[in-house]
């Protein structure tokens, strides 16, 4: 099973239609989206294309694919315009290793929750992998506003290992997450 894992899209129909290609590159089995999909927040600026409606339009093609948590910027109201529910959190297992996806504004690697091998998160902008307390803290950075001079960025997970990869389909950083 191979996931893609992207957060912080921030209404940005330019980087919506970069995640199109993203897929098609990839070719994911499962896309988690790590929240603020739509709005772009009172700290941050316009997005590039900045349009909701149309990443709500290309995010919902879709949708038999997307898990996606609620971001700190998402409201109620986005969940109106996706084809797709949005959750607090996500907990799965991924070959016996316990992942736990969210947003990052509540859980982090200063915040890390019980019960889980490896936090995946998004809300700071800055892509990394880690480790902290024998916990793996990978965070997806952002898809169309990075910050602290880090990349465009997002993550795939397949049977072995996370890759934080740019835009372009480069890998930034990867390890392996089995034990």
């Amino acid at each position: 099973m191979k996931y893609l894992v992207v957060s912080d899209i921030h209404g940005s129909n330019y980087y919506a239609n970069q995640i199109k290609e993203i897929i098609q590159r990839e070719e994911p089995d499962q896309i988690i989206l790590l929240g603020d999909l739509y709005y772009h927040g009172p700290r941050n600026p316009l997005t590039k294309e900045y349009n909701p409606k149309e990443v709500a339009n290309t995010l919902n093609q879709f949708k038999e694919k997307i898990l996606c948590v609620r971001g700190n910027c998402d409201a109620e109201v986005d969940e109106m315009i996706s084809e797709f529910p949005f959750e607090n959190q996500i907990r799965m297992t991924i070959h016996g290793v316990r992942f736990f996806f969210t947003h990052g504004h509540h859980e982090n690697i200063d915040h890390l929750p019980d019960d889980m091998d490896v936090i995946v998160y998004g809300h700071f902008h800055t892509g990394f992998i880690k480790e902290k307390d024998g916990i793996l803290a990978v965070n997806a950075g952002s898809i169309s506003l990075p910050k602290e001079q880090t990349p465009h960025s997002y993550l795939v997970i397949d049977d072995q290992e996370i890759q934080l990869k740019d835009i372009e389909g480069n890998c930034i950083e990867a390890r392996n997450y089995r034990k």
